[in-house]
């Protein structure tokens, strides 16, 4: 295997390994060096419905429910909850809990924690899209109101942080910013919640400093009193601060580093399976596409160009080749791990260019088009790569694709809400809630504000919708399973989306560091345990 120094010199990067591995301060077991692809956009938990944004925040501010190393639900800002009725779900706040000033946490900061996200442009407005309303019997006592049985609404809210009402209509945050706007406040640069670590320094895209809160409810199993998270953009930067000591735990592995990290002393690799799906999307809603060569029509609106799109991609060379194995090819919006999940529909049709000319032709388009394929650079494993071999593929069948690719906040500033400025893009989901209908709430259903609140390409079909309506009112496992299945293979038989697969976490870790990798890919501070 070639040596990382060797890899070092061809890439540039060895006076980096020697410079910080003389520079690097000893180990201190109270101290986490964590470093990231990319950084949080905002510090505003209800800005942007981002896995890092929420795992770095998460740390900061807390849900009424939440996950435990395990992942089964657990007591947070609620110490117990239960349906008062069909529609009516009553939490039981936690008594003496804090924010990090020194007042106290109450019903009625969840109240308006529950009207500013709602408020809010963010697809996070879909953890709480079934509550109409909400009342406060006493101080430590929240009800929430849904528009019908919400048997899921414990999974729903483990990823909305409660905010503090005083604190944010005193700095004059009571709605968040428009961070797809460019616009910002108080608490896109401060935080102040009731969880186990605090803020203490912020230089966006740079660094961010956590330190423990003294004043949390909870025990803390980690030993780490301070955390400093460092944005190493270059994948070679970060392999070289963990393999020097600069850093002791290194996420946003590449997958050609898997290896060298795994089989290098003193490192190991943390790799497990992660929820994500990565697909296709396709601006199905405008007469005429934006970033096309067509004019007066939308290709992909006839479902046998996007069928032809799904039969041009051999995705089991994606994941072998540019993923390096790291990646589970898949024909679902949902894999292994989500409630919702069947093996049986998760067939992946062998790819097939030469039937994928005959549907264009079919379709009108004998010479095939040209489109723009919108693609972040930073925010999932290798998906620049990813769009430049699909480029490739589709180009054999006479899709003429331009890839555009640019940083994750371009990126959804520009395909997402309001704007939608999008005709073809990747995207990736993971539902926070382990559950197939939040994929199909966010991803599948009609734009109506709440629901399709990442359905960049305007799908719409009455019926799935009613379908999905179904399912969240379904009462149990076993009336959902057959709803969900149905909803599966109709979003299959329209070619809604065209998936590609689910990719594995991979993170490099110091030998003393012990991380328990979750498959959200959230990374919980209060777990962690450092030693010398």
């Amino acid at each position: 295997m070639t040596s990382y120094r060797a890899r070092a010199i061809a890439l540039g990067v060895l006076p980096l390994v020697v410079a910080m591995a003389a520079s690097a301060a000893p180990s201190q077991a109270a101290t986490l060096r964590w470093a990231a692809e990319a950084d949080a956009a905002s510090l505003d938990p209800y800005s942007r419905n981002e896995t890092l944004q929420l795992s770095l925040l998460g740390n900061v501010y807390e849900p009424l429910i939440r996950r435990a190393a395990d992942r089964d639900l657990e007591p947070a800002l609620a110490e117990r909850w239960e349906q008062t009725s069909p529609t009516t779900w009553r939490f039981h706040l936690r008594p003496g809990v804090v924010w990090q000033d020194g007042s106290r946490f109450t019903a009625e900061d969840v109240l308006f924690s529950l009207h500013r996200v709602q408020a809010s442009t963010s697809m996070l407005r879909a953890t709480v899209a079934t509550v109409t309303g909400a009342s406060a019997p006493d101080p430590l006592t929240v009800d929430l109101t849904t528009s019908g049985p919400d048997a899921i609404l414990p999974q729903e809210v483990t990823s909305w942080y409660i905010m503090p009402e005083a604190w944010s209509r005193e700095h004059g945050t009571a709605r968040p910013a428009l961070l797809a706007e460019g616009s910002e406040d108080y608490a896109t640069r401060h935080a102040m919640g009731t969880g186990p670590y605090r803020i203490t320094l912020r230089d966006q895209d740079h660094r961010t400093v956590l330190e423990r809160n003294p004043t949390w409810w909870d025990k803390p199993a980690s030993l780490v009193e301070r955390v400093e998270f460092d944005v190493l953009t270059a994948a070679t930067t970060r392999v070289a601060a963990l393999v020097s000591g600069e850093v002791d735990l290194a996420t946003d592995l590449p997958p050609q580093d898997a290896d060298y990290v795994a089989h290098t002393p003193g490192l190991k690799l943390i790799a497990g399976p992660e929820l994500r799906t990565i697909m296709l999307g396709m601006d199905q809603s405008r007469a005429e596409l934006l970033k096309s060569d067509v004019h007066g029509r939308n290709p992909f609106r006839d479902p046998r160009v996007r069928q032809a799109v799904g039969l041009a991609i051999d995705e089991t060379a994606i994941a072998a080749k540019v993923l390096r194995g790291q990646a589970h090819p898949t024909w679902m919006l949902w894999g292994p791990g989500v409630a919702g999940y069947d093996p049986a529909l998760d067939r992946r049709p062998d790819p097939d260019p030469e039937r994928a000319r005959a549907l264009l032709a079919e379709a009108g388009y004998p010479g095939g088009f040209g489109v723009t394929l919108d693609c972040p650079n930073d925010r999932y494993v290798m998906d620049e790569a990813i769009c430049t071999a699909l480029a490739s593929m589709l180009a054999r069948v006479g899709i003429r694709v331009d890839v555009n690719a640019q940083p994750k906040a371009r990126f959804f500033a520009e395909v997402g809400p309001p704007g939608f400025h999008t005709s073809f893009y990747l995207v990736g989901w993971m539902p926070p809630t382990y559950d197939a209908l939040n994929v199909l709430f966010n991803l599948a259903g009609t734009r109506n504000g709440a629901r399709g609140a990442i359905n960049f390409g305007g799908f719409s079909d009455p019926a799935l919708d009613d379908l999905i309506a179904r399912i969240g009112q379904a009462p149990t496992a076993e009336a959902r399973a057959p709803l969900i299945a149905e909803a599966a293979r109709r979003l299959q038989a329209e070619h809604a989306y065209i998936p590609l697969h689910q990719q594995k976490l991979l993170w490099g870790a110091r030998a003393g560091i012990e991380v328990p990798q979750n498959a959200d890919g959230s990374l919980q501070l209060r777990l962690v345990a450092k030693k010398d």
